[in-house]
């Protein structure tokens, strides 16, 4: 019973809109200009306008917790230094096989 409403309200509402195409394709170009104008104030008009106070005190760095950083920054380069110096084999290579010799009978 609902389906057949539905079916029925689609059929209208299909119909409706292709009698008036012109209106609805204005009304969509009108949705599409109002939501584009509406992102480009968002993002791109409205963080223009924000004033940031600056304070003028410094952070203060633990420098315990710099040198902890700064020794696991060293062993990633040491790694990586090392990484660039292994030989790989390559897997595409045709194996080097030994000479075969002849049985002779």
């Amino acid at each position: 019973m609902k389906l057949g409403k539905i079916k029925n309200f689609l059929e209208q509402f299909l119909l409706i809109v292709a009698k008036n195409i012109f209106s609805c394709c204005l009304l969509l170009l009108f949705l599409s200009l109002l939501l584009g104008g509406l992102m480009f104030y968002k993002y791109v008009i409205s963080p223009q306008k924000i004033v940031l106070n600056i304070t003028e005190e410094s952070f203060l760095i633990d420098e315990g917790t710099y040198q902890n950083i700064l020794e696991k920054w060293q062993i990633k380069e040491k790694k990586f230094q090392e990484a660039n110096l292994k030989k790989y084999s390559d897997p595409f290579a045709e194996p080097i096989l030994p000479p075969v010799e002849e049985l002779t009978e």
